[in-house]
């Protein structure tokens, strides 16, 4: 295969190489061998994964390192194991795809009772210790079949799935089979809790048996890890467990916490009552106020007695065969991290007040942190090296800086293997919701423009919103009722399984003339889902997703700008806000055949200091129309019209 490396090319699976995929695979490739780190910016269709995986797998050979593969949804890490199977038919490769122990586990207790990660870790250790489960004593019982089956597992390329019904039909604990695999084998695909957050990662390292310097790590969909660094770092207490934990205390007689909680409650409501919804809450002052109103003259010593008590209460629901949940733990928890960032300024600390889903209003603390590099900077510094790729990075030099990459990292964007007569991108003037212009005649302009986009698509349209807040006023803007195909939208708090009930249903119009998914910019619809072929043909973003000017997002800014001097604004307000645009602008255009067009309903578009960061496929070939009725029907008549050539056949999987 003359495009690619020699022995990339031995990995590489396919009999044909895409558009600039050899140029992608071979950045890696080099990189990788030479144990540098290497960011790269490649579009849809490129066929990123296999790439990643072929130039990696070469030098986790030669040097015996080993590749965690790291991403957002399960639906990506089997996606690895997809690649793998097709590697393995030419090269003795093995691969497995990660879960957590809730999801992996057979016995009914944790699958009734844990709550969360946490939860599932604390009852299994107990069942283990109090030879309570089945499935770990029959692994202890039959060490020989159980051998025979990590060596058949770390022999090939399964995912956690298909492992845990090879465990069901022998009746092993899943979890506890990956644990003992998963250190033999060449890739895993994994969440990036595991490698991120601290606690998990330590566990998870043991279970390796490898050092970090022995680790390529690759990180897929990389625009996605400064935000959940964020989540990783940051931590909530509402008043419902303040409350609740008062309840707690009283139930197991502990006067004293039953007494703060109670005054700890008062105190946040006295608060919130001058709240509109959300304000900086010096932590200082808070902490001053708790010794004054709660009468604690040692905050950090009583917060300990906090935590220690609902240990002792977590343990004996678990002897008692309850679920392991301690409110007064968590509020020990939370305010041992309250205490312990009051005087870090890469954290930020909120009171905010919000709508429960019973519709009654109430109040939470928040620590918020400010800096992902804190998480991910120890991380790619540990690592032998990393491959962060992702279609939406630009620009790289500045997420090099916000991820704490090594200042030597190489970069790269890599140009869409799309024939751009595939792709029509619109930009239209005369639209816009930047909140002095929210109005009932926009919001009606609004409506009109989509409805001319959905007329003239010949399938499936997905419109992606900056906010339900948007989405609520395009619907009270008679959206539906103008459309001529079904309309289906995403809810606030819609659970996971509803939205791809959604997702599914939406599909399911891509040959019977088509519907209209309306969703936002970041959500499920808009960044966790493909929509290939007729599944989506358009996708119309409607305004710049830019955060709303709260004391957190402010503090972001500010804290930026103390890092990056002159670059606070881009880096904390608006670059998340261009990303989440591209990503869902991206939704349309998934494979090689795909022909989509991206209308973006809003003028700022159309600015240059907007389109900078805007991926180089959507921008090369980007039009702005004027505020003229028809101009868009126009564009996409020309562009859907029957074409007398088929589109080009795909000789690799998407």
């Amino acid at each position: 295969m003359p495009k690619l490396p020699r022995k990339v090319a031995q990995y590489f699976p396919y009999s044909t190489v895409r558009p600039f995929q050899d140029e992608f695979t071979t950045t890696i490739y080099d990189a990788v061998r030479e144990g540098n780190h290497v960011l790269l910016e490649g579009s849809n269709g490129l066929g990123k994964t296999v790439a990643a995986l072929s130039a990696c797998l070469p030098a986790a050979k030669e040097k015996h390192l080993q590749i965690l593969y790291a991403a957002k949804t399960h639906r990506q890490h089997d996606r690895v194991i997809e690649e793998l199977r097709a590697i393995s038919k030419t090269q003795a490769v093995s691969g497995l795809s990660l879960r957590g122990r809730a999801e992996m586990c057979f016995h009914p207790f944790i699958v009734r009772q844990a709550a969360d990660a946490r939860s599932a870790m604390e009852i299994c250790e107990l069942l283990r210790t109090a030879e309570r489960c089945p499935y770990y004593q029959k692994m202890s019982g039959d060490v020989d079949r159980c051998a025979e089956l990590q060596v058949h597992i770390s022999s090939s390329a399964y995912t956690s799935s298909e492992i845990r019904e090879l465990c069901r039909v022998e009746g092993f604990c899943p979890y506890e089979v990956t644990k003992l695999v998963v250190g033999d084998v060449d890739v895993t695909a994994l969440s990036y809790l595991y490698v991120f957050d601290p606690a998990i990662r330590s566990a998870f390292l043991q279970r390796l048996e490898k050092p970090f310097k022995q680790i390529i790590l690759i990180v897929d969909e990389a625009h996605n890890l400064p935000g959940i660094a964020i989540e990783i770092a940051s931590d909530r207490l509402s008043q419902f467990v303040i409350r609740q934990a008062e309840q707690e205390a009283r139930k197991y007689n502990f006067p004293d916490i039953a007494a703060f909680s109670r005054q700890l409650n008062s105190l946040l409501e006295q608060l919130a009552a001058r709240v509109e919804e959300e304000a900086h809450l010096l932590p200082e002052l808070f902490l001053d106020a708790i010794r004054r109103r709660a009468d604690v003259d040692a905050p950090l010593t009583f917060f300990e007695h906090l935590h220690s008590v609902g240990h002792v209460i977590k343990r004996s629901l678990l002897q008692h065969g309850k679920s392991p949940r301690s409110h007064i733990h968590r509020v020990g928890e939370f305010l041992s991290t309250w205490l312990e960032t009051a005087d870090d300024a890469s954290f930020t600390h909120i009171l905010s007040r919000y709508v429960t889903r019973t519709g009654a209003t109430s109040a939470r603390l928040e620590v918020v942190a400010l800096d992902p590099s804190k998480v991910t900077a120890p991380v790619f510094s540990a690592v032998y090296c990393s491959v962060g790729m992702s279609g939406t990075l630009e620009p790289l030099e500045s997420y090099v800086k916000i991820a704490g990459l090594p200042d030597a990292t190489i970069q790269k964007i890599v140009d869409s293997p799309f024939p751009r007569e595939h792709i029509l991108s619109l930009t239209c003037c005369g639209v816009t919701t930047a909140m002095k212009q929210r109005t009932r005649s926009m919001y009606r302009k609004l409506v009109e423009r989509i409805a001319e986009v959905v007329h003239h698509t010949p399938a499936n349209v997905g419109v992606f919103t900056v906010s339900y807040e948007i989405l609520e006023n395009l619907l009270a803007a008679e959206l539906e009722g103008t459309l001529e195909k079904p309309l289906l939208y995403e809810r606030r708090d819609m659970p996971s399984r509803e939205n791809d009930r959604l997702t599914r249903q939406f599909k399911s119009y891509a040959q019977r003339g088509g519907a209209v998914l309306l969703g936002v910019q970041g959500g499920r619809s808009s960044e966790g889902a493909d929509y290939p072929g007729d599944n989506m043909n358009a996708a119309v973003v409607v305004g710049v997703p830019y955060a709303k000017p709260t004391p957190r997002t402010s503090a972001q800014v500010r804290y930026y700008d103390s890092c990056f001097p002159g670059h606070g604004r881009e880096y904390g307000y608006v670059l998340p806000a261009l990303t989440k645009a591209s990503q869902a602008a991206g939704r349309p255009i998934r494979t090689l055949e795909d022909r989509g067009a991206i209308v973006f309903l809003d003028y700022r578009f159309a600015t240059r200091y907007c389109q900078r960061f805007l991926p180089l496929w959507i921008r090369r070939s980007m039009k702005t129309l004027p505020d003229m009725n028809g101009i868009v029907t126009k564009e996409l008549r020309l562009f859907f019209r029957p074409s007398e050539e088929g589109p080009p056949a795909s000789v690799q999987a998407s």
